[in-house]
Order: structure tokens, then C-alpha cells, then sequence
């Protein structure tokens, strides 16, 4: 990171050099095919944080009332988890989560994500999804950091293998 000085001009008319971390650009490393208008947009990526906007669709209602399926809220919630771990091959292995409140056809929903621990490869996310001010979801995503490709590592062979 480039390093600058800034300077501060204190009560006193003294003029002090601070020197600060310019912030660095962040890219989306993993997750880069999804599908934003079914997982969500982006609105703010930052090291282990991240915060999507996901705008609900008639191709995600349920019934004839406009409620919107829950499998979209997690989606869009794991989808988050993911790009605040944001390692190519980051995978979830477990999560915890409560739908806390119904959303309908038409509603925007907020999601942030932040990783709160970290353990080797292991990541835990904690996500909370918004309508406005009230939470809708809430969840605690475990993650795993894989050396390759989730699908290249012949997890099925190595279970076939175990049951002989």
C-alpha cells in the first residue's frame, strides 16, 4: 500500500504531518459468474466485509401474495458470506441462520456480510439482511478455504473409496 502524508491543522495554527494507509483497491475474487439479479449487486466490497443490495423479482415469488421465497434471502445471504471471505476457492460447510420476517415482491433487500473469525482455512461469516430498517434474516456461515477447486478435489472418489 502506498503511503502519503496528510496534513492536519490542529486549534494552535500548527500544522502536523500524519502519515496514513491510502486504501487499496479490493476485486472480486471468487463467485465472479453469479447471477447479481438472483443473488444480489454489490454495493461495497471491503477486506472481510461486504454489502449487497438484492432487489426482489416476480421470478422469485412464492404464492399468489408476493412472498418472496426463502431460498433467494439465503442465496443471496451465502453469496455474501462468500465475497466477504473473497478467496477463489472458498466453499461453505455449515451454517446457522433464522428468517426473521417475511419479504415480498418489490422489496430491497440489504445484506451484510463480515467475517468475525478466521482459524487456518476456516472462516465464520456472520450476514444480516434488511427490508428497510427491519431485519429479515440472520445467519452465521461457515466456510472453508480449499487449496483447489471445490469440484477438482474428487471428494466423491475419496467417499467411494472410504465405504469398501
Amino acid at each position: 500500500m502506498a503511503k502519503t502524508k496528510k496534513k492536519i491543522v490542529e486549534s494552535r495554527d500548527e500544522e502536523l504531518d500524519v502519515e496514513f494507509q491510502e486504501e487499496s483497491t479490493i476485486f472480486l475474487q471468487t463467485h465472479e459468474s453469479i447471477s447479481e439479479d438472483l443473488c444480489g449487486e454489490i454495493q461495497k466490497l471491503e477486506a472481510g466485509q461486504v454489502e449487497i443490495e438484492l432487489v426482489t423479482t416476480q421470478d422469485m415469488v412464492a404464492d399468489d401474495m408476493g412472498l418472496i421465497h426463502g431460498g433467494f434471502i439465503f442465496g443471496s445471504a451465502d453469496y455474501a458470506a462468500m465475497v466477504a471471505v473473497n478467496e477463489r476457492n472458498v466453499v461453505l460447510v455449515a451454517s446457522e441462520c433464522e428468517f426473521l420476517a417475511p419479504v415480498k415482491l418489490g422489496d430491497v433487500v440489504n445484506i451484510t456480510a463480515k467475517v468475525r473469525q478466521k482459524e487456518g482455512r476456516k472462516r465464520n461469516v456472520e450476514v444480516e439482511a434488511h427490508v428497510l430498517d427491519i431485519k429479515v434474516f440472520a445467519g452465521l456461515f461457515k466456510t472453508v478455504i480449499t487449496e483447489r477447486h471445490v469440484l477438482k478435489l474428487n471428494l466423491l472418489e475419496t467417499a467411494g473409496e472410504n465405504k469398501e
